[in-house]
């Protein structure tokens, strides 16, 4: 018995995804621009998200519906905290405060997580399988732009406990197929899917004003004329 979750999400998310990749950040990014210092910031609002969406997730492993896509090899935090430390150094804790959009971000984790856990799975969805998807090309060109041995930086995108990401992207669909949920709750998880990249987006563009001071206002201009039709959409597909 199939709710149709996965399509559900995929195609109501579809605009939301080309959306995100017309943020002037992201398009910058898909171009090969990226600034160091921004790039950080950028992973160090990210470790304040998944360390929450994680501590929450982790409360809910027996709830019956989250516990479904209860997937530990996901998590991100020991890698986002490599990345600090390759940033910051050692004591990067003292340097990395989440943005207030973050904050924003993080409040609506912990109000779905004692009001409503199931809805956190829309979030769990657009960021894991983004990362899995998308991620997987912007880790290549950080650090191709930022000349990055191996890891160094990029841990966020390396999923050491997951080495055939297709098998495991369909292991995740056919888990979100076979939740025990009703149409209302499906809808209400796409409406939070379709929340998560709100958030992101936002994220994203609390940095522009940093990557413009880093690579000018007319570089800037030049690289984020135009709307893109979303190139993760296909990825997504796959």
């Amino acid at each position: 018995m199939s709710n149709n979750l996965a399509i559900k999400l995929r195609t109501g998310t579809q605009k939301s995804h080309t959306a995100a990749e017309n943020v002037g950040f992201m398009k910058c990014f898909l171009k090969g621009v990226v600034d160091k210092s921004c790039f950080a910031k950028f992973l160090g609002n990210l470790y304040y998200v998944y360390r929450e969406l994680e501590i929450e997730i982790e409360k809910h492993r027996h709830h019956p519906i989250v516990g479904g896509i209860y997937f530990p090899e996901l998590n991100r935090q020991a890698a986002l905290e490599k990345d600090m430390e390759f940033y910051y150094g050692k004591d990067w804790r003292t340097c990395v405060q989440p943005s207030p959009v973050a904050q924003s971000y993080i409040a609506r984790i912990r109000e779905l997580s004692a009001t409503a856990p199931e809805l956190l799975i829309g979030h769990v969805y657009t960021r894991y399988m983004g990362d899995l998807s998308g991620g997987q090309m912007l880790q290549k060109i950080a650090q191709s732009v930022l000349k990055l041995e191996g890891y160094q930086g990029t841990s966020f995108y390396n999923f050491d406990q997951i080495p055939d990401k297709k098998a495991f992207k369909d292991k995740y669909r056919q888990a979100l197929d076979t939740l025990k949920i009703d149409d209302a709750t499906a809808e209400k998880i796409v409406a939070e899917a379709n929340n998560s990249f709100a958030f992101n987006m936002k994220m994203a563009q609390e940095l522009e004003g940093n990557l413009i001071q880093a690579i000018g206002q007319v570089l800037f201009n030049s690289l984020t004329r135009g709307h893109n039709t979303g190139s993760t959409e296909v990825a997504a597909a796959n």
